[in-house]
């Protein structure tokens, strides 16, 4: 299917991500909170999907020019954002928590596409293949997060969003350290590790702020 047909069939699109996780997200209703937890976390994967697509469609993958470093600034200055509306209460521009936390998830997956694949000097992939490879990442992130989750029993429920924005300043300031260092840990997870989290727990309060408030 043509990429310019993609926004138009979006039934299509959530087929799709259905289909790569359908080892880990049920189609059933859920009988607990594990099971509810699955399927949260892929309606806001799927809200974060279509819009990652759709500006793939409007920019292409322009991002593979972005250089590791500029892309953890780029996440700094999103969670950056998220915490002083928390702190203030109060945005100039219009535009709230949720699309930051979304956007966190998005630019999170590109980091993780540019650490496996490297940056580029021009765009040098399709719309379906940039998609492909945020399919697969997507489902790397779903099936650690599904490990966590057994093994904290839940416990990001009876966390505050605000937290969860503080774990993840914290976690960039790790990666900007890890990058200062050009890679280079002693007993630290590398930055794939903190970018997977970030995503994590970004898309949990996608889930709080969005998912679960209908």
């Amino acid at each position: 299917m043509p990429f310019s047909k993609r926004k138009t069939c979006k039934s299509a699109a959530i087929c799709h991500i259905f289909i790569n996780f359908a080892s880990v997200i049920p189609y059933i209703m859920p009988k607990n909170s594990t099971e509810k937890t699955n399927e949260q976390f892929g309606q806001a994967m799927l809200l974060c999907r279509d819009i990652f697509s759709k500006k793939l469609y409007d920019y292409k993958p322009s991002w593979r020019m972005l250089r590791p470093s500029s892309l953890t600034d780029q996440l700094f200055i999103k969670a950056k954002r998220i915490r002083t509306l928390e702190v203030t209460g109060e945005s100039l521009v219009g535009e709230g928590i949720l699309p930051e936390f979304m956007a966190l998830i998005n630019y999170g997956i590109v980091g993780l596409i540019q650490l496996e694949r490297g940056y580029a000097d021009k765009v040098d992939m399709t719309n379906d293949e940039a998609m492909q490879l945020y399919d697969a990442h997507a489902q790397s992130c779903v099936e650690l997060m599904q490990k966590k989750n057994h093994d904290y029993g839940e416990a990001w429920r009876d966390m505050r969003v605000s937290s969860y924005t503080d774990i993840i300043l914290t976690k960039l300031e790790r990666i900007k350290e890890i990058e200062d260092k050009n890679g280079a840990t002693t007993v630290s997870e590398g930055i794939d590790s903190n970018l997977m989290d970030i995503i994590n727990y970004s898309t949990f309060a996608v889930i709080k702020l969005a998912i679960e408030k209908g």
